[in-house]
């Protein structure tokens, strides 16, 4: 029966092959405009570390009391005070204070008449690495005792090798970042999670060109021109070190419910001491969230995305509602040929299922120029957004797939009514009208 169904559909869009392309573009234009700027979405809102993020968590601690909480909340980074006590304690089963930094490198066999390179790196500590998953291509990260020792070791990426060195095995070697020398311990794979979920959370088009040991450049006051969200300028090691001041973010894994219980235990527990101490005059008021959570949080997707994604949805909605009229409009003109069809004994039903079937082709067709025009708009995406979050968006079977299947799907419940219209159509009369 549904073979005898398509065989009609397609006679009926051959008589017609005008209407039949306007419904196809109008169904084409509005998919496509929706699953291009759900691609951006979904690059910018994927989790960007899924088979862990549930163990990694982020702590925060008020340190600026009532007076200076946003929506209740505390300050989203710690103070050196505060990361330094927890690293120290050790609670979790791994854990790293981290800061992003720029830096200026100079490459091997520098002259003056070269120029020096900028570079952009993290401080963090050994259990880094492990605690990310950071893939390594050479080597591996430094150990407790580097950190512990204050050893000038530099974890380097697979782009800078290839910048500094020329690629290869560059384990043993040295390179100088900014006046001090560091032994090159690893070389990591391409690894570039959007955002940096383990400190700014930023998209960047660039991965990460070094990692060096957080202690060491502490020793070498290394750091220098940050500024805390109180804005006090922390041009000075002296301010670096300031129990007001959050500059380091922060996180710990912990693998298991009872550990992330434990955990915030622990920190109400050590709140509560600095509290006694005098440093603080409010109760505990501290948060632990894991990576999903503390993005939601933070609201890291582009509001503007948010909002073109809804835009391109309501075009596709304005396409659909056109093509709603375009189909009532094309299936009521044939009352004569569904007048012969249940006068020769075709139920209200299958006239219903003949004209849903027709307007499955029309979504199919329309889902197949919509594919193209999808490729063209992700492909064109970064004409429109910033060059970070277009190249977020990506083409592949999945996302073609479901193109497809929301052609399919809105066409078939934009028939819905005009299908129905046409089903109720009264035989008799049209026949006598004939």
């Amino acid at each position: 029966m549904f073979a005898y169904y398509l065989e009609l559909a397609v006679r009926s869009l051959r008589r017609s092959p005008g209407l039949t392309a306007l419904m196809m573009l109008a169904i084409a234009f509005g998919v496509a405009a929706s699953m291009t700027m759900y691609s951006v979405f979904r690059g910018i809102s994927a989790d960007p570390i899924p088979w862990k993020s549930s163990q990694l968590f982020v702590p925060q601690i008020d340190v600026w009391g009532p007076g200076h909480r946003d929506n209740g909340e505390p300050p989203i980074a710690l103070t050196y005070t505060d990361a330094m006590a927890l690293m120290r304690q050790h609670r979790a089963l791994r854990q790293s204070a981290i800061t992003s930094f720029f830096r200026s490198v100079r490459p091997p066999r520098f002259s003056e008449n070269d120029s020096l390179i900028d570079a952009r790196g993290y401080a963090v500590y050994s259990e880094f690495f492990p605690m990310l998953d950071v893939p390594f291509h050479y080597g591996t990260g430094w150990s407790a005792d580097d950190d512990a020792g204050r050893t000038p070791v530099v974890v380097i990426s697979d782009h800078f090798n290839q910048e500094m060195f020329g690629g290869g095995n560059s384990v043993g070697k040295s390179i100088t970042i900014d006046t001090h020398d560091y032994r090159v311990v690893g070389v990591v794979r391409y690894w570039n999670p959007q955002p940096d979920f383990f400190s700014a959370l930023q998209f960047r088009l660039e991965a990460p060109d070094f990692f060096l040991p957080f202690q060491f450049l502490m020793a070498n006051h290394a750091f220098m021109g940050f500024k805390c969200q109180k804005g006090i300028d922390l041009a000075f090691t002296a301010t670096l070190l300031s129990p007001d001041c959050p500059w380091i973010s922060y996180m710990a894994e912990l693998d298991t419910p009872a550990a992330v219980q434990t955990y915030r235990q622990y920190l109400d527990a050590y709140t509560s001491e600095q509290q006694k101490m005098g440093r603080f005059t409010w109760s505990p008021n501290n948060r632990l969230r894991d990576v999903p959570a503390f993005l939601d949080y933070r609201h890291v997707v582009p509001s503007n995305t948010e909002l073109s994604l809804l835009v391109a949805q309501g075009l596709l909605v304005v396409c659909l509602l056109n093509t709603v009229g375009l189909l009532l409009a094309k299936f009521l003109r044939r009352g004569v040929e569904i007048a012969v069809r249940r006068a020769l004994g075709a139920s209200r039903a299958s006239i219903y299922a003949q004209f849903l079937t027709e307007a499955g082709l029309i979504g199919a067709g329309g889902g197949m120029l919509g594919l193209l025009l999808t490729v063209i708009g992700v492909l064109s995406i970064g004409a429109v957004m910033p060059a970070q979050l277009a190249a977020l968006a990506r083409l592949d079977p999945s996302l073609l797939l479901l193109t497809l299947l929301l052609a399919v799907t809105a066409t078939l419940l934009a028939a819905v009514y005009p299908a129905y219209r046409a089903s109720q159509v009264p035989p008799a009369l049209q026949l006598k009208a004939q």
